[in-house]
């Protein structure tokens, strides 16, 4: 049988749009009809050949993906079952999800949540079940609503921020949204932002210790800005980060940890245990607005995602991009 997918064929070109057969189906013990992935910051680097994303070529791309599970060798999962996977290697070691077929391990795979189509499924994706996992690590470490105080969402217009924006404030917090694109402003605040906050005050050096800001923080950007966030962070107050779009250094000193007893929590998503993925999954049905989600989500195909990659790194992209691999 053949099909449609989005392959790397080596480190220094881009991705593009070819037919495959079953002949190119990895090892694993459940093939997945593939219905919808979604675009994510680490796929447009992987399509467009512009960041050490792929580890072996050719390689199918696509961080995640949902679909109908069509044979399985794990009684874990029956041909029928409606199925989603995200990180574990897809799209980097492990073909991925820009396909309309794909081969994986059944422990990969995770029931489609009931609230949620596999379409919404996508729209949440790496970027959703990261930004919840942010949520939580901020709340096991005591965050909560609190009167007259913020929790600040960096990179806010992207897929990570736009999510954190809309579960944060649906668990009552008051939301700070920076970000760099003034546009974007209107769409911020209908996910619920109470504030903005313009890039440029995060992204140069300023102070070690500045004034106390926030209660708490996700970043989704790294740099100096996660530096900046770091020093504004109130006393005992926590920071998940999540990313490095800014950059993978952090030019910060020692004081806001021994000072104010601030916690950096690193959080990931792509090998994150299934027991934790199941707890935040369930926690995006229960907290997720479904609106709020649509509001952040826009559509492409397999044909477009080698254009939709380029648009995404050059920030004229915003919230969530899911791709129906099975159009055209």
């Amino acid at each position: 049988m053949s099909y449609q997918a989005i392959v790397a064929p080596e480190a220094a070109s881009p991705a593009t749009l070819r037919e495959l057969s079953d002949s190119d189906l990895p090892e694993g013990d459940v093939t997945v009809a593939v219905s919808h992935s979604s675009l994510n910051y680490k796929d447009g680097l992987a399509v467009t050949a512009t960041g050490k994303v792929i580890r072996s070529y050719p390689m199918v791309c696509g961080v995640d993906l949902a679909g109908v599970v069509e044979s399985s060798d794990s009684p874990r999962w029956s041909a029928g079952d409606e199925v989603l996977a995200t990180g574990w290697g897809l799209g980097e070691s492990h073909p991925g999800g820009f396909t309309q077929r794909q081969r994986v391990r059944a422990e990969w795979l995770t029931a489609r949540p009931a609230a949620f189509s596999l379409a919404q499924c996508m729209a949440i994706g790496t970027a959703g079940l990261t930004a919840m996992l942010c949520v939580l690590a901020l709340e096991r470490a005591g965050l909560e609503p609190q009167e007259g105080a913020q929790v600040l969402v960096t990179g806010a217009g992207g897929g990570v921020g736009g999510v954190a924006v809309a579960l944060l404030a649906g668990l009552g917090h008051s939301v700070a949204a920076a970000t760099g694109r003034e546009q974007l402003h209107e769409y911020l605040r209908s996910l619920g932002a109470s504030s903005i906050v313009a890039r440029s005050e995060l992204d140069q050096p300023g102070r070690p210790l500045g004034s106390e800001r926030w209660a708490g923080a996700i970043d989704s950007v790294g740099g100096q800005t996660l530096a900046s966030v770091l020093a504004q962070i109130r006393y005992r107050g926590a920071v998940a980060a999540c990313g490095l779009a800014g950059g993978a250094d952090l030019p910060a000193t020692v004081l806001p940890f021994i000072l104010r007893g601030v916690s950096l929590l690193g959080v990931d998503s792509v090998m994150c245990p299934s027991e934790l993925r199941q707890t935040a999954w369930s926690r995006l049905e229960r907290d997720l607005p479904a609106e709020r989600l649509d509001a952040i989500t826009t559509v492409g195909t397999l044909e477009s995602v080698p254009e939709l990659a380029g648009e995404l790194l050059a920030g004229r992209v915003r919230g969530r991009v899911v791709i129906e691999t099975a159009a055209g």
